[in-house]
C-alpha cells in the first residue's frame, strides 16, 4: 500500500486509466476482427466500410497512447492492402 496521499491518488488514477485504455484496446480489437472477416464476404461495399471503421479505431487508439502509432500503421497498412487485393480481384 502506498505511504502518501499523492501516491494513493496517482494508484486510483492509474486504475481509471488503465479502465479506459482496457475499453479502447477492446474496441480496437474488435474493430479489426470484424475488418478481417468482412474481407473474406463478397460485399465489397460492407468490407470497405468495414475497414475504413477499424483504421477509424486504430487511429484514435494511437492518439490516445493505448497503442503505438507504429503499431496502428502498420495493421491499417495490412488492413488496406487486403482490402486493395479484394478490389483488383473485383
Amino acid at each position: 500500500m502506498a505511504n502518501t496521499r499523492s501516491a494513493q491518488k496517482r494508484i486510483r488514477s492509474n486504475d481509471r486509466k488503465a479502465a479506459k485504455n482496457k475499453i479502447r484496446r477492446s474496441r480496437v480489437r474488435t474493430a479489426v476482427r470484424d475488418a478481417r472477416e468482412s474481407l473474406s464476404a463478397t460485399d465489397t461495399a460492407e468490407t470497405r466500410k468495414a475497414v475504413m471503421a477499424a483504421v477509424s479505431e486504430l487511429d484514435k487508439a494511437a492518439g490516445k497512447g493505448v497503442i503505438h502509432k507504429n503499431n496502428a500503421a502498420r495493421r491499417k497498412s495490412r488492413l488496406t492492402k487486403k482490402l486493395a487485393a479484394l478490389d483488383a480481384k473485383k
